[in-house]
């Protein structure tokens, strides 16, 4: 074991990434990283559809960041009840917490709590296998309206527009494959309070929209059009402006007849959802923008009969026991990663790095950068700490088995993972994800 002990809640990649930083310090830091789940790689594995293998390749990357010397996984370990901020402050001399963002950020129009309105981060959890999702979802509704201009409202819209048939040779486990093939959907909405201009797709994502031949996409001329401000923003971007052309060659595309439609409404702002016992529709007013990009209502509203709505406009941290959260911005108050409390005081020996840290934008790439920094304040505070405060305590396997945590390893991930491999092979599919965590880790201990 090194000479500094460093300990970081939640394996997704932000967390790798700040681990393999301190391992790669030298031997004097040593890392012990834990997540809630069962496995790594948080919203790589449960966050990204399962049609999106390419995205998925990162893991690869990740998966050797774990393999660096002085980092041991512990999975199935939930902060807060098998381990406490006090427990972890007696056995580390620093502790970083990358535990992302997972839930949804509100949308605050009347009729949002109706039944048959979703966040997207729980259909999301749902369709990738998450252990702690419901195993079957409501997919009765023949139209349906998505929030949200950002790559995240595009997946759900193309999950819930794609036929099941199509998601077979992909990672989709067996549950949802059948929620899915019971799917009524016959017409998905996408609605964006924004021209097409600054819509946050990338290409490849919008692209995929179009490609399977079962599904139509629709994109509505009236709120698609450029503006003056939308030229100036075109030219400064290349992906505004494919993304911009991509739309543009949609607009007034010929159906082709397909079994189900996708429309994309712009400057379609959502301001009521409707219906007593349930969803029965969604209103939107027509906006506009000013020169500064600000963003207005005309008073034109449109009423579409929709018997459900998902609202996919941004992911937002929860709070975490024992520390100061910033309700309004939804992250951990920092300083470059360091923990302040509510005064703005530094708190010792605290770090935060990812989404929780500078809330949830940015790419992977992103997440490494950010890393970085955090990972640099760490090993300042740990310089100044004497070289002979080697923590003398159990070795915490010990602990947590004397808690009746039943904690998984690398090993067993690793076990896992090859095990859902081979069912996908026997299947002819990329990979079968097996849902129930108890089941997961059997599979790691098993296999």
């Amino acid at each position: 074991m090194g000479s500094f002990r460093v300990a970081v809640v939640g394996a997704g990649p932000a967390g790798i990434y700040a681990a393999a930083a301190l391992a790669g310090a030298g031997p004097r830091v040593s890392v012990d990283l834990f997540d809630r789940l069962p496995t790594p790689y948080g919203l790589v594995r449960y966050g990204t559809a399962p049609d999106h293998p390419r995205i998925k390749e990162v893991v690869v990357a990740l998966r050797q960041a774990l393999a660096a010397p002085g980092i041991r996984f512990f999975g199935n370990v939930d902060y807060g009840a098998d381990l406490k901020l006090a427990e972890l402050r007696e056995l580390y001399h620093a502790v970083i917490f990358a535990t992302g963002a997972t839930g949804d950020r509100r949308l605050e129009v009347p009729g949002i709590d109706l039944p048959g309105s979703y966040g997207a981060a729980d259909f999301v959890s749902w369709y990738n296998g998450h252990p702690d999702a419901p195993r079957t979802w409501p997919l009765d509704a023949a139209e349906l309206a998505v929030i949200g201009a950002g790559n995240v409202a595009l997946d759900v819209a193309r999950m819930l527009a794609k036929p099941a048939a199509e998601q077979l040779i992909t990672e989709i486990p067996d549950n949802v494959e059948r929620c899915l093939a019971a799917n009524r959907a016959r017409d998905v909405h996408l609605f964006a309070r924004r021209g097409p201009a600054e819509a946050k797709f990338t290409p490849l994502e919008l692209r995929e929209l179009a490609e399977s031949p079962n599904v139509d996409v629709i994109v509505d001329p009236d709120g698609a059009e450029l503006t003056a401000a939308d030229e100036l923003l075109i030219k400064k971007s290349r992906q505004r402006r494919t993304v911009t052309r991509i739309l543009r060659d949609w607009v007034g595309r010929p159906a082709t007849g397909a079994p189900r439609r996708l429309h994309l409404h712009f400057r379609a702002a959502p301001v009521a959802v409707l219906g007593g016992d349930r969803v029965i529709g969604l209103r939107t007013e027509r906006t506009e923008s000013d020169s500064t990009g600000m963003i207005f209502g005309t008073g034109e509203f449109t009423d579409r009969p929709v018997q459900a709505v998902y609202r996919a406009i941004g992911y937002r941290s929860t709070p975490i026991a024992g520390l100061p959260f910033d309700q309004r911005g939804g992250v951990i108050p920092n300083l470059a990663g360091r923990v302040v409390d509510l005064g703005g005081e530094i708190i010792p020996g605290i770090h935060v790095t990812g989404w929780v840290k500078r809330g949830p934008v940015g790419l992977i790439g992103h997440t490494k950068s950010d890393a970085a920094e955090t990972i640099a304040g760490v090993l300042a505070e740990l310089d100044q700490l004497p070289r002979s405060s080697v923590i003398e305590t159990a070795e915490i396997g010990e602990l947590l088995r004397s808690k009746h945590v039943d904690f998984t390893t690398l090993r067993e991930w690793d076990r896992l993972d090859a095990h859902e491999l081979a069912l996908g092979r026997a299947a002819e599919r990329q990979r079968i994800k097996i849902v129930d965590r108890a089941d997961m880790i059997a599979a790691g201990r098993d296999s």
